[in-house]
């Protein structure tokens, strides 16, 4: 074989077992994106604002997937099952990412079975009553739990989402006892606080701004270390005099585990992008969200760090999968 045909040889078989590069047609088709909540909550919220600008950069449709239960795992686990094409990604929150992995027994592992695409943005709690309870501020509600002990019911998004988690740590803190009422997702619960079917909720901030500001419900405080552009005059528990409160949520999105990396990379930049847009920024603050962003592997770090924080969280708490 001479040296020409040898040369010809090698770029043959270097082109035929070149790694493909997906992302140069992707995506080819529309993408399912999911939601492992039912509509109408923050996180449903920022799915449809974040699938709209992809819609719009990439000339598909990104088809938001309602696939609510079990604190998110049921949604999860759909796309830590799906094919690791591209066309199936996820949004989900700190409750499902972090807490689950120590509240329930999965069919799934969040770290070997997804993928991390992108941290999007961190947003505490707000804690809120009916306007009819005879409670303004931290202490009055400690007061009254206390009087009342188990009479009391507080909201959430589910066993181990935020609003769980808020409220345990609230009774842990104040050495008070409220009764946990769990919900699918944060929007019936947000509308059965509304009605006066229950006293307390801790309800994402971006889904309770405008019905605090409509008069709906009362805020109390939120569960940050600092105050909120969205509410600036409301006090932080820990200000409020239950010193060391702090608990905050987060959302991210992720893909099954083995998608393509040159898509995961094409998605995480189209995303930081967005995230960067002014009307994804003054809607994000609006609600009391802070923008994050960044590389697939500075959120695979944090989610590490997150399920082993919240695995002493749970022990402590002694919060169990009700």
């Amino acid at each position: 074989m001479n040296k020409d045909t040898l040369r010809a040889c090698c770029i043959a078989m270097a082109v035929l077992t070149a790694p493909p590069t997906f992302a140069q047609s992707y995506p080819a088709k529309s993408v399912r994106f999911v939601v492992p909540f039912v509509a109408g909550g923050p996180n449903d919220i920022q799915a449809r604002m974040l699938g709209d600008k992809l819609t719009q950069r990439l000339g598909q449709q990104f088809v938001i997937d309602n696939r609510g239960g079990a604190n998110g795992n049921i949604g999860m686990e759909l796309v830590a099952k799906s094919p690791p094409d591209g066309y199936t990604i996820v949004i989900a929150t700190v409750g499902t990412w972090a807490v689950s992995p120590s509240l329930y027994k999965l069919s799934f592992d969040m770290t070997r079975d997804l993928a991390p695409l992108i941290l999007v943005s961190t947003s505490p709690a707000v804690l809120v009553v009916h306007p009819s309870a005879p409670v303004k501020n931290v202490r009055e509600l400690i007061t009254l739990a206390k009087a009342q002990p188990g009479k009391l019911n507080y909201g959430s998004s589910g066993v181990g989402g935020l609003g769980h988690i808020s409220g345990a740590l609230f009774c842990l803190l104040s050495n008070t006892r409220m009764v946990h009422v769990p919900y699918k997702s944060s929007a019936p619960s947000l509308t059965d606080v509304i009605a006066g079917q229950i006293e307390v909720l801790f309800n994402n901030t971006l889904a309770t701004v405008p019905f605090i500001k409509a008069g709906r419900l009362r805020a109390i405080a939120v569960t940050s270390l600092k105050r909120v552009q969205a509410l600036p005059e409301l006090p932080t528990i820990d200000e409020s005099g239950l010193k060391g409160y702090d608990n905050s949520s987060w959302s991210a999105i992720g893909a099954p585990a083995n998608t393509p990396r040159d898509i995961i990379a094409k998605l995480n930049s189209e995303l930081n992008q967005i995230l960067k847009l002014p009307d994804i920024q003054e809607k994000s603050v609006a609600g009391g969200a802070d923008i994050l962003g960044g590389t697939p592997e500075q959120f695979a770090d944090y989610l590490k760090s997150e399920i082993s924080k919240f695995a002493r969280v749970v022990k402590e708490a002694r919060i169990t999968a009700e």
